[in-house]
């Protein structure tokens, strides 16, 4: 009786051992092209309303997860500020105003709003320098005796993550994330270009952004689009560009980042009011300016002029996943680390602040987080990394436990129609029965979100890395990698990976 118990036990970790080693065929598939040669590569695919895992391979791979990031940063602020919260961000001034004239500052007051002024949010967002104007005159100014000055201080002043990629700085998907920030932190530098190895003439920005010097290294060719970067540090008005523009060109544009945001709302403030009839004679200012020369007051009693609005954080988190936005992501993850209360003496930035609030929401939601090694919102950093089992769980948590499930997924793009997957699974019977969230930087392919089919939702995350081919060619192994898991799926009641 013994032996057969002990029979028993050792057949069923035999066969428990089998499943584990077992790879579903299309991974086997994927994994026998050439380009997959000394790649990372890990799945999950998960059934949401019962959390059973139906298929997956080297679920606990830590591995670069790319944009696909951007998923745990919407869910987390979601989670933590609610779908209904809006970015404030409010005009003010010190002093007091006689005979209309303000003898003191006015301040822009941000709360971190990625979103004001935004080309992706409708022209709502652009209203706000009208309102303030007009606000300006209600409340009886016709001269500023001081200057505009931002407060961005809700954030310290590391707009970018320190391990991200000199290559991306100054780019304009690459903005710093700050207290204050306009445009999406971008602007659109124009050229006309000439005859082939010559040098291209910069002609003008939007907005204006004369304040850089624009060391220019660019050279024109015989193409038909660029290879060029702008390249730059946060904070500083110096931008370097390198690299080819297609030749013969009367007008064609670049685009780069705003290096420093509160300063320039400041000045684009000061301007606009010299433009509308409301002289200001101080020179635009920002808080770490003040503060670095010890100019700045704490205690300054302020008056309210007007506040103005973000979108709800449902929309914004729409956005963020639709058009993966680098700006928007940073600066929900930094939002949320205003819930973190530093200990006596520490010193630590906006973005760990947001990390730790992050990993300790998803700790205290049953997740384990260990394979959670991120250092910013947006997953720009190579060093970032995430597990497909701790991708897949936050999903199906997302689906069945979550404040807001229908924000979140509707959230995420769909394939074949909208947002930054649009190509992706085009035509194919699972376009418009998924949302799904992209990820890709050098040699990093990645897709996670929901797919429904024949009644049912699965969670799925799929991660590559490393491989050797481009990065249209991995897309479409990819693409055809979930369509084979999808049928197999649905349609087969063969023992699936545990």
């Amino acid at each position: 009786m013994i032996h057969n118990k002990i029979l028993t036990l050792c057949l069923l970790i035999c066969f428990q051992i089998l499943a584990k080693a077992q790879v579903p065929y299309p991974v086997k598939e994927l994994l026998k092209a050439p380009y997959m040669q000394g790649a990372s590569f890990s799945l999950v695919m998960k059934e949401v309303q019962t959390g059973k895992t139906i298929y997956a391979y080297n679920e606990d791979l830590h591995i670069s997860p790319a944009s696909v990031l951007k998923t745990v940063s919407t869910a987390t602020a979601l989670e933590v500020l609610g779908e209904d919260f809006r970015f404030p961000t409010t005009l003010e001034y010190d002093g007091f105003i006689e005979n209309g004239v303000l003898k003191g500052n006015l301040y822009i007051k941000g709360s971190g709003d990625p979103s004001l002024g935004s080309s992706h949010c409708g022209p709502e967002a652009n209203s706000f320098l009208s309102s303030w104007i007009d606000a300006i005159h209600k409340a009886g100014i016709k001269k500023i005796e001081g200057a505009v000055i931002s407060n961005e201080s809700i954030f310290d002043s590391e707009g970018s993550s320190i391990k991200w990629l000199r290559e991306d700085m100054g780019n304009y998907y690459a903005p710093g994330s700050y207290g204050l920030s306009v445009f999406d932190n971008m602007y659109k530098l124009s050229f006309k270009t000439g005859k082939a190895g010559s040098r291209p003439e910069i002609t003008g920005s939007t907005p204006d952004v004369s304040f850089i010097r624009f060391h220019n290294y660019l050279t024109t060719m015989p193409i038909s689009s660029d290879s060029a970067y702008i390249v730059g540090t946060p904070l500083s008005p110096e931008r370097y560009l390198y690299g080819t523009l297609p030749a013969n060109r009367e007008n064609y544009s670049l685009k780069g980042d705003i290096p420093d945001p509160a300063l320039f709302l400041a000045s684009y403030l000061t301007d606009s009011l010299n433009r509308a009839g409301i002289p200001v004679s101080g020179s635009p200012s920002c808080y770490r300016i003040e503060k670095e020369e010890g100019r700045w007051n704490d205690d300054a009693k302020t008056t309210t002029i007007v506040t103005t609005y973000s979108p709800t954080l449902k929309e914004i988190a729409g956005i963020t996943n639709h058009v993966s936005h680098n700006l928007f992501a940073d600066a929900l993850i930094k939002t949320v680390g205003l819930q973190y209360v530093p200990k006596k003496d520490e010193v630590i930035s906006s973005f760990e602040r947001g990390i730790r609030v992050t990993k300790e929401y998803w700790e205290k939601a049953g997740l384990d987080t260990f394979p959670l090694w991120i250092y910013d919102g947006s997953g720009l950093a190579p060093g970032d990394k995430v597990s497909a089992r701790f991708i897949g769980d936050m999903l199906v948590y997302m689906a069945t436990k979550s404040k807001a499930p229908e924000a979140f997924i509707a959230s995420l793009p769909q394939p074949g129609l909208e947002g930054s997957v649009r190509n992706f699974l085009k035509g194919t019977k699972l376009q418009g029965n998924c949302r799904l969230k992209s990820g890709g930087m050098t040699r990093v392919r990645s897709f996670a979100g929901y797919i429904s089919m024949n009644g049912k939702m699965y969670a799925v995350a799929v991660f590559s890395n490393n491989y050797s081919c481009s990065m249209a060619k991995m897309t479409k192994g990819l693409e055809k990698l979930f369509l084979q898991l999808t049928i197999t799926a649905t349609t087969t009641s063969a023992p699936k990976t545990p």
